[in-house]
């Protein structure tokens, strides 16, 4: 294809939400760069895999990097890794904190940071984050202020990026899910994870991919916190 296909850097994309990513770029002719930390080289020419940890810098560079070697461009980043560990606040060990930080908030500001630099040289650019609806709603069922610390201070992350980028072309927004119906859910607590949602289901994957590309297609829209949630941020 020509050097106007668009391309998308998705990390966290071996399976569940951002397998499913790659698959709904792929599917709207984007290139893709995915990565995770174990992922598996793809037969598909137009998706370039970059394994390791997105919470070392040098992962950064090296996806970003090999991006614009291989496609020469950098239209769109989704920031899909994350890890969640629901633990009354007292038991979280010092190591439980330095993963869920390393991962969650020195993952995103590696990539965005080098992702961003690619952006405003080219004068356009989208950035999403994959937050949680827990920052906004706590649950007192399910005690998470990790996932609250790092996501929320994502939510913030991304309305500042938002306003200070605006100018330059580049728009930033986030997905807050619900809980997402994907491997790290026993099937055993599906019945009630889906009672959290006033909707009464857990959420698919696909919701969380069509929110995502209607924010890639929504021109007008940055700065926003999309919740796809059934209903959770807004109440019990």
């Amino acid at each position: 294809m020509g050097a106007e296909q668009k391309v998308a850097i998705i990390t966290g994309a071996s399976q569940g939400i951002g397998e499913a990513l790659v698959k709904g770029y792929r599917d709207r002719n984007y290139r893709v760069v995915a990565n995770s930390r174990n992922i598996r080289p793809s037969s598909d020419p137009d998706v370039l895999a970059v394994a390791g940890d997105i919470g070392d810098p040098a992962t950064a560079e090296r996806i970003v990097a090999q991006a614009l070697d291989r496609f020469g461009r950098i239209d769109t980043l989704v920031n899909n890794a994350g890890v969640f560990l629901a633990k009354p606040f007292t038991d979280y060990t010092d190591q439980d904190y330095a993963q869920v930080l390393a991962i969650n908030l020195n993952g995103f500001f590696y990539i965005t940071r080098r992702a961003a630099r690619e952006m405003v040289k080219q004068g356009s650019g989208h950035i999403v984050q994959i937050t949680t609806t827990l920052a906004d709603q706590a649950n007192s069922k399910v005690p998470s202020v990790l996932a609250s610390l790092t996501k929320g201070g994502l939510n913030a992350a991304t309305r500042s990026l938002a306003i200070e980028y605006a100018a330059k072309g580049i728009r930033v927004n986030a997905v807050s899910p619900g809980v997402i119906k994907t491997p790290m859910h026993a099937p055993a607590t599906h019945d009630f994870l889906a009672g959290m949602h006033p909707l009464g289901r857990m959420g698919e994957v696909k919701d969380i991919v069509d929110a995502v590309l209607f924010l890639e297609n929504a021109g007008f829209v940055t700065g926003e916190i999309l919740h796809v949630d059934g209903g959770q941020s807004a109440g019990r």
